[in-house]
């Protein structure tokens, strides 16, 4: 494969705020999160506890669990969410 200036790399392991090349294609989605109410919000810690474990799964390409196919930013942001897998 070229591996030139022009050509797609694909990002394991990285969630959108990572992606800086695709910024505005996920700014709605950043928005949606620091929305949500906060009675269904998870909290910051718990938050970042579920994305570490995110980080470290094979199964994470792009932001997106290809498990379920879900954005998992957003799915770990509402606290009554769980990872398809069983992970967290």
């Amino acid at each position: 494969m070229d591996q030139g200036k022009d050509s797609i790399r694909f990002c394991r392991r990285c969630l959108t705020r990572e992606l800086a090349d695709r910024e505005e294609t996920y700014k709605n989605l950043w928005e949606y999160i620091d929305n949500l109410d906060a009675d269904i919000k998870a909290s910051e810690e718990l938050y970042q506890q579920r994305l570490d474990i995110c980080r470290k799964c094979d199964l994470l390409l792009e932001a997106m669990c290809r498990s379920c196919g879900c954005y998992v930013e957003l799915r770990a942001a509402v606290e009554r969410n769980g990872c398809p897998c069983k992970k967290w």
